[in-house]
């Protein structure tokens, strides 16, 4: 057991609790039993607060423990979060202001709400609304991932301590509802960037600089018998790479808690600045990836876990090895804050979809503003329950591919939401249509694909076990892969497409468009 780590890491995790339960009384409102207040904070975040927050979603423990995890394992593979964090600031600064404007304008919380009012159709709605809370799930147990790794790192095993921690957390989110994790966003951020930055000047110095660290890296790699990793990829996996980093980046602010961090800004003007400067983000992102190749440097060795090696614990162990105990328990702390905050929020927005969009249409017309925020409470609690269950069912060879899951499904929304802030061209049962067959097709590619060590070559076991899925089981003769998620939105849109002018020369009707934003008065001439 290391003491001194775990203290620092129980210590500081108690001073986010208490920050946690504070944040009630924090920008508290007139009416706080209201579900605009609870899940969405009152929707008068600023720039700077909204820029913490929305960040918060990006590092998570899927940056801080997965990302150089994977790199520790297969080598450049692992850079793809970097070309797809550049893709996708251009596309959201495009869209997420139009998306504020219309939610703001219409009261919605939540993308479903949305395409309720877009497309007038409740089914496509209800779909929309349970895909980003089945996609959150995952996401969410990947940051469980991160805390274990953490307590592995301290010597704690077991479930107790994550379970203690999930509690604590569900606490202070029933309570607090968005405020929590925006005000713990700030020292979330903050311990990052200071941790990060002493890590890639620090560690490179002790190894004999970055030559060391990429030729220990070159060399690792050389002396594996597989083929997939290396630090330069290989001539078959760039279709594989391209697809993967732009499925994620249209992915990105599809999930229901990106939104969430979107629509609590104030105004207009706070949403435009915030996404102007996430590129920020992207700096940070690239060094953070690094780690993975330092703990290669630095003869790291990770942890074992059901008798097989555990790469998520690398990044811990290589603060442990190469730091005092007093940092090395402030980085832990710091990857335990960056899952525990993204948790939060992505269980408040689920909380938001389940409310709004099936409890209220479907359960409960006539639920109070009131009714409407004790379900979102009790729902945020259920939902990191749902979690820990798909830790226990997936059990992937790398946490990233929980992230990489849910981005298979959430792609299916991108008809509805993206294309219906466009215009209004897709049918609504044409969508509804290639939701269907999209959803069908990636999970069956999903399901179908094994977990391959990338070293060895050995199958792992035989389902769920990434979402790079291989061409030659479309008939292919082919080494190729590509990512899942592009594929099935691929035959999402050209269903949507085929269909649309179907329906409408049989003659179905469409839905009601009720965001369009109301007639201007006409003037009438005043009486002489």
């Amino acid at each position: 057991m290391k003491w001194t780590e775990l203290t620092i890491l129980v210590v500081a995790f108690t001073l986010v609790t208490v920050m946690g339960f504070a944040a009630s009384r924090w920008r508290r409102a007139d009416d706080p039993e209201h579900l605009d207040e609870w899940g969405l904070g009152g929707r008068d975040f600023g720039s700077w607060l909204s820029w913490f927050l929305i960040g918060g979603d990006f590092y998570t423990a899927y940056t801080f423990v997965s990302v150089p995890a994977l790199l520790f394992a297969t080598g450049a593979a692992g850079f793809f979060p970097l070309p797809y964090s550049i893709i996708v600031y251009p596309m959201v600064l495009l869209v997420l202001p139009r998306l504020w404007e219309v939610a703001r304008r219409h009261g919605h919380v939540t993308t479903a709400d949305f395409v309720r009012a877009r497309h007038g159709s409740g089914t496509l709605a209800l779909l929309v609304a349970l895909t980003g809370i089945v996609a959150t799930m995952p996401y969410i147990a990947l940051q469980l991932v991160g805390i274990q790794a953490v307590l592995k790192a301290t010597g704690v095993h077991g479930e107790w301590p994550i379970v203690i921690a999930f509690a604590v957390l569900a606490a202070y989110t029933y309570r607090s509802g968005l405020r929590a994790p925006a005000l713990i966003a700030f020292v979330k951020d903050a311990l990052i960037f200071v941790v990060v930055l002493a890590a890639v000047i620090y560690v490179p110095m002790r190894l004999g600089g970055w030559d060391a660290v990429f030729d220990a890296a070159d060399r690792k790699y050389a002396g594996t018998p597989g083929t997939a990793d290396g630090t330069v990829l290989g001539a078959s996996a760039g279709l594989g790479y391209s697809t993967l980093a732009l499925g994620s980046a249209a992915a990105l602010f599809l999930y229901p808690h990106s939104v969430t961090g979107v629509l609590a800004a104030g105004d207009r003007g706070a949403v435009r600045r915030t996404t102007a400067a996430l590129p920020a983000y992207s700096l940070l992102l690239g060094l953070l990836a690094l780690l993975g190749y330092m703990a290669i440097a630095a003869g790291v060795q990770p942890m074992t876990s059901d008798g097989r090696p555990d790469p998520n614990t690398v990044v811990p162990l290589l603060y442990d090895k190469m730091f005092p105990n007093w940092f090395a328990g402030i980085a832990f702390t710091a990857i335990g804050v960056s899952a525990l905050v993204p948790a939060a929020i992505m269980s408040i927005a689920a909380a938001n979809l389940f409310t709004r969009n099936v409890y209220k249409e479907y359960l409960r017309r006539d639920a109070s503003p009131a009714a409407e925020a004790r379900a979102a409470r009790v729902t945020s609690l259920t939902v990191k329950a749902g979690a820990v269950a798909v830790i226990v069912l997936l059990d992937p060879q790398f946490s990233i591919d929980l992230q990489l899951i849910g981005g298979v499904i959430v792609l299916q929304t991108l008809p509805s939401v993206l294309l219906g802030l466009c215009s209004r061209a897709p049918h609504r049962w044409a969508l509804i249509a290639g939701w269907t067959a999209g959803m069908a097709s990636g999970l069956w590619m999903l399901y179908v694909t094994p977990a391959v060590e990338a070293a060895t070559g050995r199958v792992v076991h035989a389902h769920w076990g990434g979402a790079q899925f291989a061409l030659d089981r479309l008939g292919l003769s082919t080494g190729l892969t590509v990512y899942a998620g592009v594929l099935a939105v691929l035959v999402n849109l050209a269903v949507t497409f085929l269909l649309t002018p179907v329906m409408r020369r049989v003659g179905v009707p469409d839905g009601e468009d009720l965001t369009a934003p109301d007639p201007a008065p006409v003037a009438h001439p005043l009486p002489r």
